[in-house]
């Protein structure tokens, strides 16, 4: 058997060692292949974000109605994330991906077909099931094929890559509904999800040959109960957990639904500028996630600040354009806070870098979904609240996107008063790290 013990390095994450995965080319198309996916969820998860006003045209319902569709697929995805996790740490990464590749096609063309409001949200429901088993798998994936050292600039890049699906959501989905309806356009991207299912099969694997994980001994509710009981003591795992859940919310809340009703309705753009705006935070998602990756690999004490720099600026931002005086903000403004916005998905990520080195590999699976569920909590709380708001004050954008510092606030609390028991267990991780490298027989 190799010896696949790492030491740490400054913050945590392991260095290359000879038994450490190769990445190399063969890596990158398996990781290309598990990311395919998860782009393609990420398509199907943000296609009523642009549909959103189609959708309460078509099954004629109000505000409350319409976040519900959101919500419910968020609750699923968040109520999915342990158990997905566990799976992913049990029965491996290709059964789990490719659940979940059917799932959330059955879900996507479902949504396409329903004739009724409640068959429609059954659908969203079950496309939030499917997409649940993406991320982690993802994430796991990575960890399989690549050197921990890549670690945060892998799941950088799968969260960019996820960000480019939503920019096909924003530029391709939303003119091809107006172009070709409602029906031909979500049939026709559910054939996606039947293409990256047939490569997942045939090129997929979940590790590199002699790299098998070791055995695990899995003994019913007694080994989950262990899985979620120890990733859950480390304060790692908590840091990440909040960390995810206070600084991916605004964005996912303004791209999944609100963003372009508050835009058009609120603001009083066109549809076509809404869409140019949502497009922008997109495009900065992708370019900051690039950054934030390259920075995070090289100086783990960055991952505290460029969290709360993020919350920080956010709220900032959001305060500022909900609170301007007169009937709609400038345009510059809402550039401003389309940029910014940008920022929060490659700050969720962030999570899993507290999360990663906290935990063995065979808890990586259970420590990421505990992570994940932060943001999607937030996000479900928000769209809710923000819905009922709309609907009880008359639509008034002001009060409803307030909601968002609640959220806020609870978060950054939780990170103050979680970061330094992370950063003193990563220390004495790696001072027990350092001791046991010099008595490895050579």
């Amino acid at each position: 058997m190799s010896d696949r013990k790492g030491a740490r390095n400054g913050y945590g994450s392991a260095v290359t060692l000879p038994g450490d995965p190769p990445g190399g080319r063969r890596a990158a198309l398996v990781w290309g292949v598990g990311v395919a996916v998860y782009f393609v969820a990420v398509i199907f998860r943000t296609s009523l974000g642009v549909a959103g006003l189609d959708a309460a045209d078509r099954f004629h319902v109000g505000a409350s109605a319409l976040s519900t569709f959101s919500i419910l697929q968020l609750l699923v995805y968040a109520g999915m994330q342990i158990p997905v996790g566990l799976m992913v740490d049990r029965l491996g990464t290709k059964r789990v991906l490719a659940l979940g590749v059917v799932l959330f096609t059955l879900g996507q063309l479902g949504f396409a077909l329903s004739p009724s409001y409640p068959m429609a949200l059954a659908s969203r429901a079950l496309l939030g099931c499917g997409d649940a088993m993406t991320f982690i798998s993802v994430l796991r994936l990575g960890g399989r094929w690549f050197p921990a050292r890549r670690g945060p600039l892998i799941a950088q890049l799968a969260g960019l890559i996820g960000m480019a699906g939503n920019l096909i959501s924003t530029v391709v989905l939303s003119r091809a509904l107006h172009g070709l309806g409602w029906t031909t356009t979500f049939v026709g991207s559910s054939l996606a999800g039947v293409l990256v299912l047939v490569l997942l099969l045939v090129f997929l694997k979940d590790h590199p040959e002699g790299y098998e994980p070791a055995p695990v001994r899995h003994a019913g509710a007694a080994y989950v109960r262990r899985q979620i009981a120890e990733s859950w003591r480390e304060p790692g795992t908590r840091l990440g957990l909040w960390v995810h859940f206070t600084t991916q919310f605004p964005a996912m809340v303004f791209l999944l639904l609100w963003g372009l009703p508050f835009l058009v309705e609120a603001q009083g753009l066109s549809r076509g500028t809404a869409g140019e705006l949502l497009t922008l935070v997109v495009l900065s998602n992708m370019a900051v996630g690039l950054t934030f990756g390259q920075i995070i690999a090289r100086h783990g004490g960055a991952r505290a600040p460029l969290a709360l720099g993020t919350v920080a600026a956010t709220a900032l931002l959001w305060a500022v354009t909900i609170a301007y005086p007169g009937d709609h903000a400038p345009m510059w403004l809402l550039v401003t806070l389309c940029l910014v916005l940008g920022a929060c998905g490659p700050a969720s990520m962030i999570g899993f870098d507290f999360a990663r080195p906290a935990n063995p590999p065979e808890r990586q699976g259970t420590a990421s979904g505990i992570v994940n569920m932060g943001g999607f909590v937030a996000s479900m709380t928000t769209l809710l609240a923000i819905g009922v708001l709309l609907d009880a004050t008359g639509d008034d954008y002001r009060i409803a996107f307030s909601s968002v510092f609640v959220l806020e606030a609870l978060g950054v609390v939780q990170i103050l008063r979680l970061k330094s028991r992370t950063h003193r267990r990563e220390r004495e991780r790696l001072v027990a790290s350092r001791v046991e490298a010099v008595h490895v027989p050579v």
